[in-house]
């Protein structure tokens, strides 16, 4: 299978692997803190080691960390601590982080290819009090279908 080390951080929560890209000092590790807070484990940190897999049905990509950094968070401010972990994790979002201004208000789907595999992104706003309980929000939404985000009819209205 082919495996690919990438330069991003990875939580785990309802069984579903999230991960978090954006240059250095985007935030990645400041929004997994507040997600392992919230009850996320962490998958990997600054390093994101990912690799196709062969389903029944269909490839996915699971992601894990090498095996030096297993179990650590770079805390800013604090230093590098170990919190609880999962050993490996099936991806099912991609969250690219941004600045405010870059966010639509109502943003088309899209999606992240990795290997020919297209896993649903969002994009977020890292620093906003509100981004742990949007991504949280968006991994648990009806529209997550298997790692593959699907079209959102938008809300009905009973007549």
């Amino acid at each position: 299978m082919s495996k690919k080390s990438i330069h991003g951080v990875c939580v785990e929560f309802d069984g579903k692997g999230v991960l978090l890209l954006g240059p250095s000092g985007s935030g990645k590790s400041d929004l997994a803190l507040r997600l392992i807070d919230g009850g996320a484990r962490l998958v990997a940190d600054d390093q994101v080691v990912l690799e196709l897999e062969v389903g029944a049905t269909k490839p996915y990509i699971v992601a894990s960390a090498p095996t030096e950094i297993h179990g650590l968070l770079e805390i800013r401010g604090i230093g590098i601590v170990a919190v609880e972990t999962v050993q490996i994790s099936r991806l099912s979002l991609v969250v690219q982080l941004v600045t405010p201004d870059l966010i639509e208000r109502l943003p088309e789907g899209a999606s992240w290819n990795y290997l020919g595999v297209e896993i649903p992104m969002i994009m977020l706003a890292p620093f906003e009090a509100s981004a742990a309980a949007k991504l949280r929000l968006a991994v648990r939404a009806p529209n997550m279908n298997d790692g593959a985000m699907t079209d959102n009819p938008g809300p009905t209205h009973a007549k």
